[in-house]
């Protein structure tokens, strides 16, 4: 099983590119399903989670093909179309769900399994289900599989969703695209990445425009057309390297990314006292020789700081002069990297939801434990400010989600070596 070994302490500078967003391709991917014709989807991730969907399409009767070193592919539908999406799929990944929709509202059948993925807490499916029945889908779940099936095309209503949830948002408004009538979707997520799916959607035809802050419309269509699109650029990977670069002293220039995106986070590393230049797709961050500390920060839907970047901000905050706190209000259990943070030295106290984290603290290289995707690049953050040696395990993780992250790394100073 890989592991990283990273030799501390580093400081991060030069230049990256940021890497196709892992979270938009999913569900773009997903509802190609709906698509007559040929699409071909550019900048992809090269990510563990991509080749599951891909996998999961093909299975299910879509014809992959891959170009320009796995960035690319364009895909299309045999006519024989198969209905069972397996467990041996969907049990690594949350997205395999997000297939459920499109089967159901092109094919009006399906067979899915219950979703794996990080094991950060329940996320519960009943909101994509609830959602989908009252499109008219019908099902019960035996023996770990969604059994769902329509009777012909399914009927557009009014939903309200009683949480904000983005895998059922992305799911419901996949199906409504060839739903009869019109849906309307109100208190929906509206991640960067949802808005990349709608734009997606609207270039082969679909009718789906934002009536309100949360609130969407879709006018069901016959048949989604042959299109091409380029997914968005990775928020979390850009949210991650401005961290390193904050954390290190560096000096970093992230290109291929819109900086608006992630505002949110650009102020709250600008109040550690990072130096933070942007431009239309670049971002030019400098860390400071003394981190400050943060009183209070809390993961909320989007626009609000994000869930997926509480684990880096948390070890950014450990190096901070001074108390610092992150409430985690999306996920339960999604402090489980503090226990091997604590490994390498940290202070911090976990009160409910609420981390407690105590600055000035010097880190020192342990080995350590992977736990899930964004708990895994905290831990390699904390190796690099590290005094000494850290070896990572089950980085497997990590691969989900991050593209040869060690040779960007590498690329800009850190010594990191991938050991199989």
């Amino acid at each position: 099983m890989d592991k990283f070994l990273i030799s501390g302490p580093c400081r991060i500078k030069g230049q990256i590119n940021i890497q196709g967003s892992k979270n938009a391709a999913l569900p773009i991917l997903a509802s190609t399903l709906l698509f007559d014709n040929a699409v071909v989807i550019e900048n992809l991730p090269r990510v563990k989670d991509i080749d599951t969907m891909l996998n999961l399409l093909k299975s299910l009767g879509s014809k992959i093909q891959i170009y320009n070193n796995k960035k690319t592919v364009r895909i299309s539908r045999i006519k024989n179309s198969k209905y069972l999406a397996s467990y041996s799929l969907v049990k690594t990944m949350r997205a395999g769900i997000l297939v459920l929709g499109p089967m159901i509202s092109k094919y009006h059948k399906s067979i899915t399994s219950l979703p794996g993925g990080c094991l950060i807490g329940a996320r519960p499916v009943n909101f994509h289900l609830n959602a989908l029945k009252k499109l008219g889908m019908k099902y019960e779940i035996k023996k770990g599989y969604i059994h769902a099936s329509s009777k012909g095309k399914l009927q557009g209503t009014q939903i309200k969703f009683s949480k904000i949830s983005v895998g059922a948002t992305e799911n419901t408004i996949i199906a409504a695209c060839l739903a009869k009538g019109k849906t309307t979707l109100k208190n929906c997520a509206i991640e960067p990445e949802i808005k990349d799916l709608t734009n997606f959607l609207n270039s082969g035809g679909a009718k789906i425009k934002w009536i309100g802050k949360r609130t969407c419309q879709i006018i069901g269509v016959e048949s989604l057309n042959q299109t091409r699109y380029s997914v968005m650029g990775d928020r979390i990977e850009t949210g991650t390297f401005c961290v390193a670069a904050t954390i290190s002293n560096g000096d970093l220039k992230i290109k291929n990314f819109n900086p608006k995106i992630i505002q949110t986070e650009i102020n709250i590393l600008k109040k550690t006292g990072a130096k933070i230049k942007t431009s239309k797709n670049e971002i030019h961050i400098k860390g400071p020789k003394n981190i400050k500390n943060i009183n209070s920060i809390i993961t909320k839907e989007y626009p609000n700081f994000p869930t997926d970047l509480q684990a880096q901000f948390m070890v950014l905050l450990c190096k901070a002069k001074g108390r610092s706190s992150i409430t985690e209000s999306i996920f339960e259990n999604r402090f489980m990297h503090v226990a091997e943070l604590r490994r390498l030295g940290a202070k911090i106290l976990i009160k409910e939801n609420r981390a407690i984290i105590e600055g000035n603290t010097q880190f020192i290289g342990a080995e350590l434990m992977s736990s899930d995707l964004r708990a895994s690049v905290a831990l390699v953050l904390a190796a690099i400010v590290s005094k000494g040696k850290s070896t990572i395990n089950r980085i497997y993780h990590l691969d989900r989600g991050y593209e040869k992250i060690e040779k960007k790394l590498q690329k800009v100073g850190v010594k990191i070596k991938r050991l199989t």
